[in-house]
């Protein structure tokens, strides 16, 4: 009934666009007490370990097999209220459009890349961009998606941007995204060029346009993904990465990326990233461990140790418990490293 009425305020609120839609309104809520040692906040803060959104998804049944459909999703800190980041879109989780049908799935606006949505089933927090977890760095071998997007944006997804799931074929599905060069009010990357003379200036076009691919295959137990991305800047990623349940609760995954930025930097061009991990489930319990290290070239490596403990209350709220230790330069060219140690307890709650 609430959600009803949601519904029906928005549908009003927006001159009744929603009306031709089956709506669907959902959400996530996480807000947990945080610290991390030797951090730029190095102090207890009330925080959070999973993205706060809400969101929008509609279909349309179009008949033939053809559907039409569209998805939104606004960003929210939940300890302030305010938006994710005031820098960010309105729609920052999300905001596509597009049809689908025998042919597979095509969308056009902004989202997760191809490579992007489909490792996270192969990291061990199931892509959470929180501390404990390994999406953000070394599950990326330090790569980012939107370099050339606001500085402060997401790292890991296109805007302006054409996206493509084919059916599942036994098992097989490709995903394909292309974005435009479009201008997205980017900082100044001096790459090869200087401070003064930077080799992308401020609110640069691509100099190539951004792709990303990916393929899966599940066979039962096992499961696999090769995929290959290029941003904006043409830095370009390889990945590989697989997944196998020994028994239905227990998830064993491995993950392998390399990075070549040898469009923006003369030397050290390369890095390379690596993480194991699993999940155990037992009842209301789940368990969560991984261990993974990211080694530029030239630079030392960063190592990272972390175990989670999630306890459900129901099936759409669960309580967690996260502990990492990470190992990483002072600075980039640094030849020493700094621990930092992570703690993190809060609550999940899906709507």
């Amino acid at each position: 009934m609430k959600k009803s009425l949601v519904a029906l305020a928005l549908t009003a609120a927006f001159g009744g666009a929603a009306a031709q839609s089956s709506v669907t309104i959902y959400g996530t809520i996480d807000a947990g007490i945080q610290r991390t040692t030797h951090a730029p906040n190095d102090a207890t803060q009330v925080t959070r370990r999973d993205n706060n959104k809400l969101g929008f998804r509609g279909v349309e049944d179009l008949g033939n097999g053809l559907k039409a459909l569209f998805q939104l999703e606004i960003r929210y800190d939940p300890d302030t209220g305010q938006l994710e980041n005031n820098v960010r879109p309105l729609f920052q989780g999300q905001s596509r459009v597009g049809l689908q049908g025998a042919f597979g799935t095509v969308r056009i606006g902004r989202g997760l890349t191809a490579y992007q949505e489909t490792s996270t089933a192969f990291e061990p927090w199931s892509g959470l961009p929180n501390v404990a977890g390994y999406q953000t760095d070394i599950h990326v071998a330090g790569y980012t998606s939107d370099p050339l997007s606001v500085a402060g944006n997401s790292l890991n997804r296109f805007s302006n941007a054409v996206f493509y799931n084919t059916p599942v074929w036994n098992g097989f599905q490709v995903n394909v995204t292309v974005a435009t060069k479009e201008a997205n009010n980017g900082p100044a990357i001096i790459g090869k060029g200087t401070a003064t003379a930077p080799q992308y200036t401020a609110n640069s076009m691509a100099s190539a346009n951004p792709w990303s691919v990916s393929a899966t295959y599940t066979n039962g137990p096992f499961a696999a993904m090769l995929a290959a991305e290029r941003n904006g800047i043409e830095t370009e990623l390889w990945a590989v990465a697989a997944s196998f349940k020994p028994i239905p609760d227990l998830k064993l995954m491995a993950s392998y990326q390399r990075q070549d930025q040898s469009h923006t930097q003369f030397i050290n061009t390369d890095t390379n990233g690596w993480v194991l991990g699993l999940n155990y489930t037992m009842g209301p319990n789940k368990f969560i461990a991984g261990y993974g290290q990211k080694d530029p070239d030239g630079v030392v490596k960063t190592k990272q140790a972390s175990v989670g403990y999630e306890y459900s209350l129901s099936p759409r709220t669960y309580l967690y418990l996260d502990l990492a230790v990470k190992k990483m330069p002072f600075t980039v060219t640094a030849a020493n490293t700094d621990t930092r140690k992570h703690y993190a307890l809060g609550v999940h709650h899906n709507f």
